[in-house]
């Protein structure tokens, strides 16, 4: 990049002392020097401007690639739930944020996370990824949630050490004093069963909405009570008891989203609708989690005017399993991708 301003000087300075018409005080050679130093400037300026955007579109694709390798693509199918995933960025520079979702098939049941990380853009896929990768693996091993959120609990940790020490080389491989403190990341673990029992722990992260199309109130908040603190600032308690939030019934389904939908103002101030948006998207019409996902999608960038202040993910389950029989193969990772 430094050399582009290094030719145009060369070319001033050679065309002030070389050219001939240069030597000239006429109004005539002054006007042709200008032209001369204002084309080659000029075409220095495109050629900055063409290596810029190139840089931006490469930086660009390395972010989708990361995003997608971390949000492996959706099976439309799983253990007999029909899934959909959809995520919009804040981060104008690149599609990739911090929020966070996977669902996978296990002995278990089918286990479902949903996350967000504190900030978005790049330097949240790190802890992302750990995250992530902790929830793959463990989710399979762990007979319960409550040892599965911890095993997330120490690889956002080991993340967050590592990324100390690499940030503050001055530790010298020590545990540095502060390490990243204010790093947080809002975690939601789901459990659901053959009969459609929803189990969870949540440490901070908002609880998903059931859908029931053909009820009076067609959406409800499906709570298990306060939620624990964030992982991160503070250890989880010692005693780590699911909670039973309620039952998925043939038909029906469950939003799970991250609070930049919920948290999303529009120019006079006024937080985003998602509960009356839901039950204009499912209200007397079945439910189907690419179609809620789009109608979501649609209003709120209407809300706020295209431009969103924090990251915003959305997760949506149907329980299809009186239509579809049970899969009895060996359990398969499958996880959840953005659908756009």
């Amino acid at each position: 990049m430094l050399g582009l301003p290094t030719v145009w000087g060369a070319v001033a300075m050679t065309y002030k002392f070389v050219c001939p018409f240069a030597q000239l005080d006429g109004v005539g050679a002054r006007i042709a020097t200008s032209a001369v130093f204002f084309a080659v400037g000029t075409g220095l300026i495109l050629r900055v401007r063409h290596i810029l955007m190139r840089e931006l579109s490469e930086t660009r694709a390395v972010a989708d690639a990361a995003q997608s390798a971390l949000l492996r693509p959706l099976p439309p199918r799983l253990d007999g739930l029909v899934l959909a995933a959809g995520q919009l960025s804040a981060d104008r520079a690149a599609s990739v944020g911090g929020d966070l979702y996977d669902v996978v098939a296990t002995d278990h049941g089918v286990r479902v996370v949903m996350g967000d990380v504190r900030g978005h853009g790049i330097a949240a896929l790190g802890t992302v990824g750990a995250v992530l990768g902790s929830f793959r693996e463990a989710a399979h091993d762990e007979d319960e949630l409550g040892p599965l959120m911890r095993r997330l609990e120490r690889a956002h940790a080991r993340h967050l050490r590592q990324r100390a020490r690499d940030e503050h080389p001055s530790a010298c491989g020590g545990e540095p004093e502060n390490p990243i403190a204010e790093e947080f990341v809002t975690v939601l673990l789901l459990e659901i069963r053959r009969d459609g029992a929803v189990h969870a722990l949540n440490c901070g992260h908002p609880w998903p909405y059931l859908l029931r199309p053909g009820a009076v109130r067609c959406v409800e908040p499906m709570s298990g009570g306060d939620p624990m603190p964030p992982l991160g600032p503070f250890p989880l308690p010692a005693e780590l008891a699911p909670v039973r939030c309620g039952r998925i019934r043939p038909g029906e389904g469950l939003l799970l989203h991250t609070d930049g939908i919920e948290d999303a103002r529009d120019h006079h101030g006024r937080f985003f609708p998602l509960r009356s948006t839901l039950d204009g998207a499912v209200r007397g019409r079945p439910i189907t989690p690419q179609a809620v996902i789009h109608a979501v999608y649609s209003r709120l960038l209407c809300h706020v005017g295209g431009r969103l202040g924090d990251d915003a993910a959305l997760l949506v389950l149907r329980n299809d399993r009186s239509r579809v029989p049970a899969q009895h193969a060996g359990p398969v990772v499958r996880t959840a991708h953005k659908v756009l």
